[in-house]
């Protein structure tokens, strides 16, 4: 009678511990979908990495542009002031003109600004000439110089300071406002392009006229990649 008991039992373990194996391996099964979400993470982890990144090496190297210019400036008797800096490896419907306060030691104003169309139709990123008619920007230092009314309005003329872009004057690059051109950031749109100009808003030029006539010397602008 014994057992005969017994037997039973035995077959109860025997099937709770099939049980128990068996949700074991259910649940070994269904582990890695956590690790999936982890990766996702890491990688939103890593591209915002990347983007602060690059946001800091910008930073950086307008930074080293400025306090080159301070220099040059000091030598050359520039206005130690302020200075304009246009970064074109940002792309255009970003703000890459920075009205760089040298005192402060910060950025006063920024702003949108086309680049030229080297006479195409229409260039989304920049090349550099320093070429008569060749309609490119051109890349080096500038003294901004007299204010005068042209064709596209209220301008400032540009003398071009380096080999690069020694043609400046002759060609007539000047620093002029022009209505295609906005306020505000655009991107990821692109901005309209000009025939080698720095051109910007009108709200903006009202700016950079400000600074430009209240300055005691002459204003150096750096265009550069």
């Amino acid at each position: 009678m014994e057992i005969k008991g017994f037997l039973p039992g035995l077959a109860f373990l025997a099937l709770l511990m099939m049980s128990c194996t068996a949700s074991d391996k259910n649940k070994s099964r269904e582990s890695p979908l956590p690790a999936r979400k982890t990766i996702t993470k890491t990688t939103k982890t890593s591209a915002t990495a990347k983007k602060a990144t690059e946001r800091t090496v910008k930073t950086v190297s307008l930074i080293n542009r400025a306090s080159e210019i301070a220099r040059y400036a000091e030598q050359k008797g520039y206005s130690d002031k302020y200075c304009f800096l246009i970064d074109m490896s940002l792309p255009g419907g970003r703000n890459r003109f920075f009205v760089y306060d040298l005192e402060k030691r910060s950025v006063a104003y920024a702003g949108l600004v086309a680049h030229g169309s080297c006479n195409e139709r229409f260039l989304s990123r920049g090349r550099f000439s320093n070429l008569s008619g060749s309609g490119c920007s051109s890349l080096g230092r500038y003294k901004v110089g007299a204010f005068y009314h042209g064709s596209y309005g209220a301008s400032f003329k540009l003398h071009g300071l380096d080999k690069s872009n020694s043609n400046a004057y002759p060609r007539g690059v000047v620093i002029h406002g022009y209505d295609c051109v906005p306020d505000e950031e655009i991107y990821p749109r692109v901005l309209c392009n000009s025939l080698g100009c720095p051109m910007v808003s009108y709200n903006f030029f009202d700016k950079l006229s400000r600074i430009i006539k209240d300055s005691d010397k002459p204003v150096l602008l750096w265009i550069y990649q």
